[in-house]
């Protein structure tokens, strides 16, 4: 069996920590931005590290799991790698919830970082 190429390392890598960071302490997420990634949470837009981490440590929880269920990782043609995530969480006592989650990873100093990130949860309003 062929071994994975460079950009599935990359990505699967990265959706790892972030997650474990993520569940953990969300304040450890800030190394993965830069002053010029851009955030897309639920429609709702914030650019550069301190917006977007103002934006996560906002979030109305004290506790989350994520469960990933699948992912996939392309390179592009600037040498960047775009993953996608689609995955279940559960925060608090809430209900699980359905989530995907796309991210732009560039290496910056030899550092790989998050520069796009856009968010969903798998709500559906069938009725509207």
């Amino acid at each position: 069996m062929a071994d994975k190429p460079v950009w599935e390392h990359i990505g699967t890598g990265f959706v790892q920590h972030y997650y474990q960071q993520f569940d953990s302490d969300r304040a450890k997420l800030a190394d993965l931005y830069t002053d010029a990634s851009c955030l897309t949470w639920e429609g709702e837009g914030f650019q550069g590290k301190n917006a977007i981490m103002g934006k996560l440590s906002s979030l109305p929880f004290q506790t989350i799991q994520h469960s990933i269920t699948a992912q996939d990782h392309h390179p592009t043609p600037d040498s960047c790698v775009m993953s996608m995530v689609m995955g279940q969480l559960k925060a608090d006592q809430d209900q699980v919830m359905g989530f995907q989650q796309v991210f732009l990873l560039k290496n910056v100093d030899n550092k790989w970082v998050c520069t796009n990130d856009m968010f969903r949860l798998a709500l559906h309003n069938f009725g509207a």
